[in-house]
């Protein structure tokens, strides 16, 4: 009998948060620069680099079996929110002070959901701001490392399809070790980092965005890379002007496709892009999405022209498909239809092996072509039809793997819709059941606002705390894939 050794799991948790206060570092740089408090910085890196060096201690075990593998990944996630929580708390600024809010905080940063209760963010300061930000970064580049090194390998709701992206002509993969290709994704995720900022900094410098300094620059770099959606203004990105609209468009579409796939693009390999039924749906579902949406808002004489119209349809669709939550615009205030619409994205997802959250769009060409298949055998019982994807079949297994884990999604969101309008009730906060289905997709899908009094221009902080707790507990399941939370909650794990 085989148990959990949970001292390998924490010794591997421990080396993520004794090298925590090396980005902690960041921020107190600017609190120093800014004659801010560098304190709610200095403890939290003291704390953690001790508290990893004593969980390395615990063994000299470092092999990874899977059953270690579904705690570690859950652990490291929880204790990185929790040491992340720590510089909120003792800033002791705004709502970010309370305990509960400033897990909330850190636990939307990151798994990169963008939720956020901030209502007063004249009252943070930058550095605490760029904690935010940064969070959400390490968050984004966490799940590439996670999805390449474990997920792929655990077979968590179909995620070995991921692999299908990572292999070349001769069924190799992108490099012959895992670390190594983990290493190679984050110098390519560290890379269109730097670009994006060049980008938008450029813009200020061209005179074309006045409101974008290089501190903006850089937070907003961090957000959009990582599809997580924090900024540091409360207007979000209506906060500029049109041109910063449209550049982060397009970096939001790089963070949500597949960095392996990048990768061979950026190597000469084009004809990859072709060969991705995944990447052809993604596109497509964007390209979908956007034209009804504009469609809707030109009927409803929104916005006074053309390419206002396009301009923030594009970038609302992006942003929730991809799951950044950033806002052009307050749709609170479209009609009824287009707001369906949006959420109705929220389901979606970006590509797998991306930092997109939600179903992913991997997940949905699978339901979607096994669905059809299974409508031909109805028709024709002798016939053999294999689900394909980008021209390699799916297994059998694999598919059930997928219909589960979509399964299981949907009845986790309505769960938690209905927990959601009792504990409102319960408090006597005003709210509508479309308000509450919009909070509980975006916070267990990652996507950062909703509607009504969680808006794009509004918080989460109305919320009761018991709603703000189990909305932390969504975000947390939600960004790793359910299953290796849900594993730990059984009797046989720990027994077997």
């Amino acid at each position: 009998m085989i148990r959990v050794d949970w001292r390998v799991s924490c010794r591997l948790v421990g080396t993520v948060l004794k090298w925590l206060w090396v980005p902690l570092a960041l921020p107190f740089g600017i609190a120093l620069v800014d004659g801010s408090a560098p304190l709610p910085f200095v403890v939290p890196m003291a704390g953690t680099a001790a508290l990893g060096v004593g969980l390395e201690r615990l063994t000299e075990r470092s092999d990874l079996r899977a059953r270690e593998a579904f705690l570690m990944v859950s652990l490291t996630w929880l204790g990185v929110a929790v040491v992340g929580a720590v510089p909120f708390v003792l800033a002791g600024q705004g709502t970010l002070a309370d305990p509960v809010n400033a897990l909330f905080e850190s636990m939307s940063g990151i798994t990169t959901t963008g939720a956020t209760v901030v209502v007063d963010f004249d009252r943070h300061s930058r550095a605490i701001l760029l904690w935010r930000a940064l969070l959400q970064w390490l968050g984004g580049l966490g799940i590439l490392v996670l999805a390449t090194a474990i997920f792929s390998q655990l077979s968590v709701g179909g995620a070995q399809l991921m692999e299908t992206e990572s292999q070349t002509g001769d069924n190799s993969r992108l490099t012959p070790r895992i670390s190594e290709t983990a290493t190679l994704l984050g110098k390519l995720y560290l890379g269109l980092t730097g670009l994006q900022v060049t980008v938008l900094y450029g813009l200020h410098l061209g005179g074309l965005a006045p409101e974008m300094t290089l501190y903006d620059a850089v937070a907003h770099a961090f957000t959009t890379i990582s599809t997580a959606g924090f900024s540091p203004r409360a207007d979000s990105i209506a906060a500029f002007s049109p041109a910063v609209q449209w550049a982060i468009i397009p970096f939001m579409i790089l963070g949500a496709t597949s960095f392996v796939l990048i990768y061979f693009v950026l190597r000469g390999n084009v004809g990859r892009l072709r060969e991705s039924d995944e990447f052809r749906f993604y596109v497509g579902i964007l390209a979908f999405f956007a034209v009804v949406v504009a469609l809707v808002e030109t009927a409803d004489a929104t916005y006074g022209s053309a390419e206002a119209v396009a301009r923030h349809s594009l970038f609302q669709v992006v942003s929730i498909v991809t799951t950044t939550g950033y806002a052009s615009t307050d749709f609170n205030l479209w009609s009824s239809s287009a707001k369906h619409l949006l959420f109705v994205c929220m389901f979606i997802g970006g590509m797998a092996g991306s930092t997109t959250c939600s179903i992913k769009t991997l997940r949905w060409l699978v339901v979607l072509k096994a669905f059809r298949r299974d409508l031909f055998v109805a028709a024709q019982p002798s016939a053999v039809r294999p689900v394909r994807l980008s021209g390699d079949v799916v297994d059998e297994e694999t598919i059930r793997d997928i219909y589960a884990y979509t399964l299981v999604s949907l009845v986790i969101f309505i769960v938690a819709t209905v927990f959601v309008v009792i504990d409102a009730s319960r408090v006597g906060l005003a709210i509508t059941e479309f308000e509450a289905m919009g909070a509980a997709a975006s916070t267990f899908f990652n996507v950062g606002p909703a509607f009504g009094i969680a808006g794009p221009f509004a918080s989460y902080a109305p919320f009761p705390r018991s709603t703000k707790l189990a909305m932390t507990f969504l975000m947390w399941i939600g960004r790793i894939e359910i299953i290796p939370v849900f594993v730990l909650l059984t009797p046989s794990y720990w027994r077997a």
